[in-house]
């Protein structure tokens, strides 16, 4: 088992930047790829960007290209979200997961329990 623990989400106002973190523990060994989803009020889920396990390789959703940056650090069993110019948009419980190489949410087995980032006009 693995579990996520998601820290850093706020309000703020549109144009401001906010850093998320994920906290990983139990049998995290680095070996997973870990991504960031969101979800607004009456919408799916929706991936944000991933990450290898070895930090190499990045993919990131078009909404967020340019302005998010996803990082990890595996001696400390993290990962993180930079976010910059954020926008109202962008407004959404954010979940960190750990799992497979992939974009959909079904290929990844261990979630967090979600932070709230609200953007403000």
């Amino acid at each position: 088992q693995v579990q996520l623990v998601e820290t850093g989400g706020g309000l703020v106002q549109a144009g401001d930047s906010l850093k998320l973190s994920c906290a990983s523990s139990g049998r995290d060994f680095g070996d997973f790829t870990k991504a960031w989803f969101r979800q607004a009020p009456g919408k799916e889920r929706e991936f944000v960007a991933r990450i290898s396990p070895n930090g190499s390789t990045l993919r990131y959703s078009d909404s967020v290209m340019g302005r998010f940056t996803i990082s990890r650090d595996n001696a400390k069993n993290s990962v993180f979200l930079q976010m910059n110019s954020l926008k109202p948009d962008d407004t959404a419980v954010y979940y960190c997961a750990a799992g497979t190489w992939s974009r959909a949410a079904k290929d990844f087995k261990y979630w967090g329990q979600g932070t709230q980032v609200t953007v403000s006009s």
